[in-house]
């Protein structure tokens, strides 16, 4: 059996050294603070967020809503998690006169001073709209208000959408990794 591997980068960011912006939504969509009450909200975005990308293959946990649920239950039980960082995204669905989820972040503490951005997603159908970008400008401004100023993250090499995103923002590559896919 041949096992493939997925190259993964891993991307920091120093906030003493860079000015991030106020994230700015379009019309329409709402920023939803973390609450404990909201995990199953975050669990369901991620899993319509990564069910079908390469992500899913890698992380095992995103291709299932069940692995979503217990990733979400892990991050929210987690006492590194950091709030301020924690933020889910919610659209005006004038169809059902109400929020729909479309996007989900999550942030955790890991040594002093220093952060990690958890998986970024945002929904097929609204991708393209600059929420990522919103998302990662919230988690960054959520983490340097909790004292954090060293922010990491990894992400799938191939998703050039994304590197270019994070790049754009001031996060520079550090190391490169190899996951095996199931």
């Amino acid at each position: 059996m041949t096992t493939l591997f997925c190259r993964r980068l891993r991307l920091e960011i120093d906030l003493t050294r860079c000015h991030i912006a106020e994230p700015v939504l379009p019309a329409g969509y709402r920023w939803v603070e973390w609450s404990p009450e909201l995990l199953d909200r975050h669990a369901a975005v991620k899993f319509r967020c990564f069910e079908t990308e390469k992500d899913g293959q890698v992380f095992p946990s995103l291709r299932s809503a069940d692995g979503c649920r217990r990733l979400m239950d892990y991050i929210a039980a987690n006492p590194l998690l950091v709030p301020n960082a924690t933020w889910l995204l919610a659209c005006d669905d004038a169809a059902l006169n109400d929020l729909a989820d479309c996007g989900t972040i999550q942030g955790l503490a890991s040594v002093p001073e220093s952060g990690a951005i958890q998986n970024v997603g945002i929904v097929p159908e609204h991708r393209g709209r600059g929420l990522g970008r919103a998302l990662v400008q919230a988690a960054l401004c959520g983490f340097h208000a909790s004292g954090l100023t060293h922010i990491s993250l990894e992400v799938t090499a191939a998703n050039l959408p994304a590197v270019r995103l994070y790049q754009s923002l001031g996060f520079l590559v550090t190391k490169t990794l190899y996951r095996s896919v199931e």
